[in-house]
């Protein structure tokens, strides 16, 4: 499968909350992250959901928030992940900043006006945020 998502992560699901509406699914990806994502209890259903079945879940590197010296107890957002700056690829106007948490790569795009407030460089501490309205479910 090749999509336009930089941050791409294959994993199983270890958690399905339905709802009258709306899933909560969480996947756990090989590097061990948890990734909660909001999706349609009727596209939870067509893609056949369960505990234990693999799954990949996207997620745009604009919909990432970056933020330093932050836990996951002040923000909203239900994924939340701390890592550390592996690479700071600046552009005109936006950067491309990847955060490396243990063996996973997030990526996120941000102003260059942001890198440099929150001084973002290689081997800086920071945590990669997004809701998890933004992440897209999928099944082979």
């Amino acid at each position: 499968m090749q999509t336009s998502a930089r941050n791409q992560f294959a994993g199983e699901v270890t958690g399905l909350i339905h709802g009258a509406v709306n899933d909560e699914v969480t996947l756990r990806t090989q590097d061990g992250l948890e990734i909660v994502s909001i999706i349609t209890h009727g596209s939870a259903s067509s893609l056949g959901l369960a505990v234990g079945k693999k799954a990949f879940a996207l997620v745009k590197a604009s919909s990432v928030i970056v933020m330093v010296d932050v836990t996951k107890d002040q923000v909203s957002a239900r994924n939340c992940i701390a890592g550390t700056v592996s690479a700071v690829t600046k552009g005109a106007v936006n950067s491309e900043v990847t955060i490396g948490a243990g063996g996973a790569r997030i990526a996120a795009i941000i102003t260059n006006e942001s890198v440099d407030r929150l001084g973002l460089a290689n081997g800086k501490a920071a945590t990669a945020i997004f809701k998890a309205s933004s992440v897209i479910v999928g099944v082979e």
